[in-house]
């Protein structure tokens, strides 16, 4: 396997962009790009989720899509560097129409976090993990 990158559907594009532009995220304008999908780059690494319209993506997949506001698919989940980024991304998520029921808190003595839902009910969780207190756990 020489590559790994993650594909969502989503209502509106550029209602998406703005969403995850506003939580600091960036895009591959090059690539992946035009009226029906994005390019959204996640981490160091660069990890691609490509977003597609939801026509587009029940072309790729020739059945319907669920509809993630009702349940969770995935936990698409992603590494903070500290507590007070995790907080950040929370509220920004919150500011910029995604939603939330999870308060960032402690889970196992280690692990700091936060779920939250995306514009069309992804769920993504930020975690930051002090790997000085794992071991003792």
């Amino acid at each position: 396997m020489k590559s790994f990158w993650l594909n969502l559907p989503v209502k509106d594009i550029n209602r998406s962009k703005v969403f995850f532009t506003a939580l600091g995220f960036r895009f591959n304008t090059q690539q992946g790009n035009g009226p029906n999908s994005a390019c959204l780059l996640l981490g160091d690494s660069n990890v691609i989720c490509m977003l597609f319209d939801e026509p587009t993506f029940t072309k790729y997949i020739s059945s319907e899509t669920s509809i993630a506001k009702n349940a969770t698919e995935v936990l698409l989940s992603l590494d903070a560097q500290s507590k007070e980024e995790v907080d950040e991304i929370a509220q920004k998520a919150i500011a910029a129409g995604g939603s939330s029921n999870h308060k960032p808190s402690e889970m196992k003595g280690f692990m700091y976090g936060c779920v939250f839902a995306d514009l069309d009910g992804h769920r993504w969780n930020v975690l930051y993990m002090d790997m000085s207190k794992m071991s003792k756990h």
